[in-house]
C-alpha cells in the first residue's frame, strides 16, 4: 500500500536534521524543524520551511518531548516524521504515537523497534539463528548480591550498557568487582537523561576487538539487502571518532559472512527502511552480535561515498511503500571513504566538551570532501546537548589517498572559538598505526601520546608573533589622538630602534604565557618571543592577513580578532591567543583545595557532606553536561569544609564545588 506524503518533521536538530532535509527538498518534499529555546538561532532551524518552538532548554523538556513533536507536526501540517538519529529515533512508544496520529513514521515498524532496542532479547533471538552472541544478563535491581552473581557468570572484564540506547551513552567498562556498583548507577543515569530508560545490562567485554557494522535496507516487497561494512573502532568514551568503509581488516569471504549475519537479523525483526547491525570482530577473526540500531547512523556518508546511493532518500521512499530501486538491489562498492566527527571537547584534558560561541567554521572545498555541519560562525554550543560540530567526510580512490586529503582539509578547516578535537584526528588519520590498517577499539589507549597536551612550540610563537602584529594594526586605526605613534607604554615620541621594544604583549595559549615584543622598521622585523630573538620580514601585514617571512621561508597567516581571543591561521596549523591585559586585576584569591566545575553544567549528584575525610582523586560530585556525565575529584587529601551545590544546580566552568582543607588548613572564613 502506497503511503504518500509531501511534508516532513524533522525530529532532531543539529547536523542530521540539515542532513535530512537536504534529501527531502531534493525530493520536492516541504520540510518541519523543531526547536528547543537554546536552538533558536541554530542553522537547522532556518534550513526548514517552517519550526516550532519546543519550549525549554534541555532534552527531557524539548525533543524527547513526543507529545510536543507529534503536536507540532499537527500543526503544521506536516505528514511524516523522520527521527534521525538519538532522542526518540529508537522510541517504540513514540514511532507507534505517530502512527497512531495518523502520520507515517519515517523508521521501521514499532515491533522491529520494540525487538531490537531490547538488546538482550534480541540478542537471544539471534543465538536462536545461530548468530554469534556474547553472554549477557540484564541488571533487574539494583542490589550488591544481584551485581556479584552477574559478574561471577560472565567474568571480568564487562562491559555495563543501556538497554535502550547507543552511542556510548550509558556505557561503562569494568575491569575490578568492587567499581560494578558505581558504574551501574551512573550508566543508569546518563541512560534515563540520553533515552528516557534507565534500564542496563551487563556483557562479556572483548579487549581489542574490531568494531564492524553492516548497512541493511529492507522494504515492503521482501527485499532485505546488505550495503556492505564499516569500520568504527577508533572510539573514545565508547563513541565512534573515525569511521571507514571498506574494512582494512574484512575480506571477500568475512563479508560475505557478515552480510548473511545482517540480513538473517533485519528479517527475523520483519525490518522495513535503514538500519545497522552492529558486530565486535576479534583477534582470531570470529565476530558476535552486539546489537541492531533501528535507524540511520552518524556514520551514513561513508557508505553513501562508496555505494552512490543516498539512504536518506531510500528511507523517503521505503516509508511511502516503495521498492528498494536496483541499484540499491545490486550494489557496488568503489573507493574507499573515511568520515571524522568534529567535537567541541578537549581530547587532552579527558575528551571534557566544551561550550562557547563559534567565531569562524569555514573550509576550502576540495573534490570528495563533504562536510554536514550543524554550526555555523556565531552559532553556541550550549552544554544541554551533544557536542559533535560537524562530520567530516572524504571519498578517495584508496584508503591512504583518502586518510591524506581528509587530514589535509582539516588542517585548513576555521573552526575558532571553542577548543576542538580536530588536531586528535589529524593526528590519528597520519599515524604509521593508523595508515597500517591497526586500527582496534583500544587504539587510543594503545597510543597515549595521541591525548598528551601539545607543548607551546615554535609554530605558535610565530602566531603569538603574528597576533602583536595584527594588534599593532588594529590599535593604530582606532585610535584618534596621534594614530600614527605606535601604541605601547610611552606617550613620547617612539624609538625606531632594534635594541628597543616597540610594541610588547603577552598571550595565553593553552596554559602557557607567551611573551612578544618586537619593533618594525617598514618591512623589517625584529622580534623577541619568549626571550628568542626573531628577525623577520613582513612582506604583508593587515588586521586580518600577514605575509611573513623568517629564515628565508614565507607563510600566510589568516587572523580574526575577537574581544580578547586572536585565531591564527597558516596552512598547517591554527591557533587560539588569548591577549593578557597590560592593567591585570588581581586574581580572587580561591581556597588551595577547591575543587572547581571544568565546565558548564548540572550537579547530578553531591557524594560527600561537610566534615567528610576525603584522600586526593576520590570522587566528590557529578555533572551531567552534553549527555555525559563527568565526575569532579578532590584535588588532595583532606577533609571537606564547604559544600557550595546541592544536586540539580546549574553551574558555570569554573565554579567552585567543593572546598577540601587539609589537617594544618584553617576553614575558610
Amino acid at each position: 500500500m502506497k503511503r504518500q506524503f509531501g511534508s516532513v518533521l524533522v525530529a532532531n536538530r543539529g547536523e542530521i536534521a540539515r542532513r535530512v532535509m537536504r534529501s527531502c527538498r531534493e525530493a520536492g518534499l516541504r520540510t518541519v524543524a523543531v526547536f528547543s529555546d537554546a536552538d533558536e538561532d541554530e542553522p537547522f532551524v532556518t534550513d526548514a520551511d517552517l519550526a516550532v518552538r519546543l519550549p525549554g532548554v534541555t532534552a527531557t523538556e524539548t525533543y524527547l518531548r513526543a507529545d510536543l513533536v507529534i503536536e507540532a507536526a499537527r500543526r503544521t501540517g506536516a505528514e511524516a516524521i523522520h527521527p534521525g538519529y538519538g532522542f526518540l529515533s529508537e522510541n517504540a512508544d513514540f514511532a507507534r504515537a505517530t502512527i497512531d496520529a495518523g502520520l507515517v513514521f519515517i523508521g521501521p515498524p514499532p515491533e522491529a523497534m520494540e525487538l531490537m532496542g531490547d538488546k538482550l532479547r534480541s540478542k537471544s533471538r539471534m543465538r536462536e539463528l545461530g548468530v554469534p552472541v556474547l553472554p549477557a544478563i540484564e541488571v533487574t535491581h539494583h542490589t550488591a548480591e544481584e551485581l556479584e552473581a552477574a559478574v561471577s557468570e560472565i567474568g571480568l572484564p564487562i562491559l555495563v550498557k543501556a538497554s535502550a540506547g547507543g552511542g556510548g551513552r550509558g556505557m561503562r567498562i569494568v575491569h575490578d568487582p568492587e567499581q560494578v556498583w558505581e558504574a551501574v548507577s551512573s550508566a543508569r543515569r546518563e541512560a534515563q537523561s540520553a533515552f528516557g530508560d534507565e534500564t542496563v545490562f551487563l556483557e562479556r567485554y572483548l579487549e581489542a576487538p574490531r568494531h564492524i557494522e553492516i548497512q541493511v535496507f529492507a522494504d515492503d516487497h521482501d527485499h532485505v539487502v546488505a550495503l556492505f561494512e564499516r569500520e568504527c573502532s577508533i572510539q573514545r568514551r565508547h563513541q565512534k571518532i573515525v569511521e571507514e568503509s571498506p574494512s582494512s581488516a574484512v575480506d571477500e569471504a568475512l563479508r560475505q559472512q557478515l552480510s548473511e549475519a545482517a540480513v538473517t537479523t533485519a528479517r527475523a525483526a520483519d525490518y522495513r527502511g535503514a538500519g545497522t547491525v552492529e558486530f565486535v570482530l576479534a583477534e582470531d577473526g570470529s565476530f558476535y552480535f552486539l546489537e541492531m540500531n533501528t535507524r540511520l547512523q552518524v556514520e551514513h556518508p561513508v557508505t553513501e561515498a562508496v555505494t552512490g546511493l543516498d539512504l536518506v532518500r531510500l528511507q523517503l521512499d521505503v516509508a511511502q511503500g516503495l521498492p528498494l530501486p536496483q541499484e540499491a538491489l545490486s550494489p557496488t562498492m568503489t573507493g574507499h571513504a573515511i568520515e571524522v566527527r568534529l567535537y567541541a571537547e578537549d581530547p587532552a584534558n579527558g575528551f571534557l566538551p566544551t561550550a562557547g560561541r563559534i567565531d569562524d567554521f569555514s573550509f576550502d572545498p576540495v573534490p570528495g570532501l563533504r562536510v554536514d555541519a550543524g554550526v555555523r560562525a556565531g552559532s553556541v554550543v550550549s552544554t544541554h546537548y551533544d557536542s559533535m560540530l560537524a562530520k567530516v567526510v572524504v571519498h578517495g580512490t584508496d584508503r591512504n589517498s583518502a586518510a591524506g586529503v581528509l587530514a589535509a582539509s582539516l588542517r585548513r578547516m576555521h573552526v575558532d572559538g571553542v577548543v576542538t578535537n580536530r588536531e586528535l584526528l589529524v593526528d590519528v588519520l597520519e599515524h604509521p598505526g593508523f595508515l597500517a590498517g591497526a586500527t582496534p577499539t583500544s587504539f587510543l589507549d594503545d597510543h597515549p601520546d595521541l591525548l598528551d597536551a601539545v607543548p607551546v612550540a615554535e609554530r605558535q610563537r610565530l602566531h603569538a608573533l603574528v597576533a602583536a602584529l595584527v594588534g599593532h594594526v588594529r590599535a593604530s586605526r582606532t585610535r584618534s589622538v596621534l594614530p600614527a605613534v605606535p601604541a605601547g607604554w610611552r606617550n613620547n615620541p617612539p624609538i625606531r630602534s632594534h635594541d628597543r621594544a616597540l610594541e610588547r604583549e603577552r598571550y595565553v595559549v593553552g596554559d602557557t604565557v607567551v611573551d612578544v615584543g618586537l619593533a618594525l622598521t617598514g618591512r623589517e622585523m625584529t622580534a623577541e618571543v619568549d626571550g628568542e630573538r626573531v628577525d623577520a620580514l613582513v612582506l604583508h601585514l593587515s588586521a586580518d592577513r600577514v605575509d611573513l617571512e623568517v629564515d628565508g621561508i614565507r607563510r600566510t597567516y589568516t587572523v580574526q580578532t575577537v574581544d580578547e581571543k586572536v585565531h591564527v591561521h597558516d596552512a598547517e596549523q591554527a591557533t587560539t591567543l588569548c591577549r593578557l591585559s597590560r592593567f591585570p586585576t588581581a586574581d580572587d584569591d580561591r581556597h588551595i583545595g577547591s575543587a572547581t566545575a571544568p565546565m558548564p553544567g548540572a550537579v547530578c549528584d553531591v557524594l560527600v557532606s561537610v566534615g567528610s575525610d576525603v584522600s586526593a582523586g576520590d570522587r566528590l560530585v557529578v555533572l551531567e553536561a552534553m549527555k555525559m556525565e563527568h565526575t569532579v575529584a578532590s584535588p588532595a587529601d583532606g577533609t571537606v569544609v564547604e559544600v557550595l551545590v546541592a544536586s540539580g544546580d546549574q553551574v558555570d566552568a569554573g565554579a567552585v564545588l567543593v572546598v577540601v582543607a587539609d589537617d594544618t588548613d584553617a576553614a575558610p572564613a
